[in-house]
């Protein structure tokens, strides 16, 4: 995806408040026409005007992949934000126009597979609301794992369990119900694959699991909504082609410490790792790799990086900027 990809302008024709935290936006096209197709774990990046400047976030789609007369995303109010999620909950309106892009897909399900299994987090639900809907229109195998901290802060459950039935498995940590990844990976059958999406903990525990039990990383799908925070050591980049040299600071991103010097225009969205418009080549030295978007092939080519959350491996990286 590109600065370049037309958006797309829709209408906020509903918000519902799903949890405390978390509300749900319908959108429809403003011409009354047909949304763009999507398949089940697409994404849109949403567009807002925010007073600090123009901010990208990047929204799961919850409908349906086969009603395209709208789309339903879902924003949980983060109090960390960059001004997104306080935008969409406190500023957004029904009647008002959106700009979105079209529907982007980084976690799509595995077109050969025994089960489905997916497991979610918290605001992880969102992704898997559109992929069970095409897993049970197509007949296939799957069951949900949702964990979350309370019923009542919880997003869509009884929504979930109403359409979906003996699919879904619920573990309410206030009632004591932990969702056991150990033994439910112990339990996958040779072709069964398994997708996890929320907090880090969870989506780590899982990868720790599967590695411990032998499962392949083919069979293995995660998906991060939040960048992660931490942040590592100062490093210098250069860029290759005016020799500037840029020092990054250990809590700043090589995007942040470009912007602040203003010596090159660099494109950007979502600055989340998620959406790959801000990937740039890597002329020399190496990167340590955070963002969702690169497979895990590209990452180990060491070829490019997404400049908005990956970081140099070292005290030096020459980027072809």
């Amino acid at each position: 995806m590109s600065l370049q990809t037309p958006n797309i302008a829709v209408r906020v024709v509903r918000i519902e408040q799903a949890s405390p935290l978390i509300k749900r936006f319908t959108l429809q096209a403003q011409d009354g026409g047909q949304l763009p197709s999507f398949s089940g774990g697409s994404h849109i990046i949403v567009r807002m005007p925010t007073a600090s400047g123009l901010i990208h976030n990047a929204y799961s789609l919850l409908s349906s992949p086969f009603q395209l007369q709208q789309y339903q995303i879902a924003v949980r109010r983060e109090e960390a934000s960059r001004g997104g999620s306080a935008f969409m909950h406190e500023h957004v309106a029904v009647g008002d126009i959106l700009q979105i892009s079209p529907p982007n897909n980084l976690f799509p399900l595995h077109a050969i597979s025994g089960r489905h299994i997916l497991i979610a987090g918290g605001i992880g639900i969102t992704p898997f609301m559109s992929q069970m809907e095409e897993l049970q229109t197509s007949g296939a195998a799957f069951e949900l794992h949702y964990a979350f901290r309370s019923r009542e802060q919880a997003a869509f459950v009884d929504e979930l369990a109403a359409r979906y039935g003996a699919h879904c498995h619920f573990h309410d940590a206030a009632r004591g119900e932990q969702c056991n990844v150990a033994s439910l990976l112990a339990q996958l059958a040779e072709q069964d694959h398994i997708y996890v999406c929320g907090p880090v903990s969870l989506i780590e525990a899982v990868k720790a699991a599967g590695a411990a039990q032998g499962i392949a990383p083919a069979r293995l799908h995660w998906e991060q909504f939040a960048a992660s925070t931490q942040s590592g050591e100062a490093f210098t980049v250069v860029l290759a082609r005016s020799g500037r040299e840029i020092r990054v600071e250990a809590a700043q991103t090589i995007l942040q410490a470009i912007e602040q010097d203003g010596s090159a225009a660099v494109d950007c969205l979502c600055r989340e790792g998620v959406c790959g418009t801000c990937e740039v080549a890597i002329v020399q030295g190496e990167a340590e790799h955070r963002d969702q978007y690169l497979s895990e092939e590209e990452k180990a080519a060491q070829q490019s990086l997404l400049i908005c959350v990956s970081r140099a491996r070292g005290e030096r990286i020459v980027l072809d900027l």
